[in-house]
């Protein structure tokens, strides 16, 4: 495993990179509402990573064929926008994006409500996110890369939802997917020790039921095997001296998290 670490220029470099990211998540965040199409919330997100200078990492990535990833209910990740994919009242979506800044890669999701959800809905949200929250704990040079992923599976378990396994964070700089790869479940070894440098994708990707998931024929869309709904919290995050740095947070999103106690 050959885990890179960032000088302070590559470090900078991530920075507005994710900086940017973190601009276009809460711009699309504002345009979720009913009677919106998937295909309209990519058109969008493509065109403010464009006018941002930027370029839209997924777009192309291993053949996906568009910019953003928009995930409905039961579909955990990657789901292909579509004209005919109209959001409905109480629908639950995914939000995964990323850009390139100057060779850097971002990549960061969150999950929002369509209109008024159920409280169940709500409740798998506002879980998926604090796992994420409580896994950063465990994110500081000295620890052990694999004690972030105990500190999520610890977090959820006890809610009886179902943690994604086939699917899991990442390393992130020059490409999209470094080494190391971040489950968000317990795993025997402890992992690498983290060092100050390191940048890491960590995503808890969380089921209201099973664990187990499918991929559609598309190859790409991946769905709940039960048909219940998932939900997904990224952020690039950077490992540093102290506490670790999420740097794809949007300032007005770091307001409602100090409110909530998370950072």
């Amino acid at each position: 495993m050959a885990i890179h670490i960032k000088d302070a220029h590559e470090i900078e470099l991530m920075r507005e990179s994710c900086r940017l990211l973190s601009v276009v998540h809460y711009e699309l965040g504002q345009i979720i509402r009913p009677g919106i199409s998937t295909a309209d919330i990519d058109e969008y997100g493509e065109k403010l990573i464009r006018d941002m200078g930027c370029i839209p990492n997924f777009l192309n990535y291993n053949g996906y064929p568009a910019s953003i990833c928009v995930s409905v209910n039961d579909e955990v990740v990657h789901g292909i926008p579509k004209k005919t994919r109209i959001l409905q009242e109480g629908d639950i979506v995914s939000l995964d994006a990323g850009l390139i800044y100057k060779g850097y890669h971002s990549d960061a999701a969150r999950t929002y409500g369509v209109g008024e959800i159920s409280p169940e809905a709500r409740q798998l949200i506002e879980v998926t996110k604090a796992s994420f929250f409580a896994g950063i704990k465990k994110a500081k040079a000295g620890m052990r890369l694999f004690d972030i992923s105990a500190a999520i599976d610890d977090y959820v378990t006890p809610y009886g939802y179902g943690i994604v396994e086939d699917l899991c964070g990442h390393g992130i700089g020059t490409h999209l997917h470094e080494d190391p790869m971040i489950p968000n479940y317990r795993v025997r070894r402890r992992g690498p020790r983290l060092k100050p440098g390191m940048t890491l994708a960590i995503e808890p990707m969380i089921n209201m039921g099973t664990w187990a998931v499918k991929w559609l024929d598309d190859d790409w869309t991946v769905v709940t095997g039960d048909g219940e709904y998932s939900a997904h919290y990224e952020n690039t995050i950077l490992i540093t001296g102290s506490e670790p740095e999420i740097l794809t947070l949007h300032e007005e999103e770091r307001k409602e998290l100090q409110e909530e106690i998370y950072v």
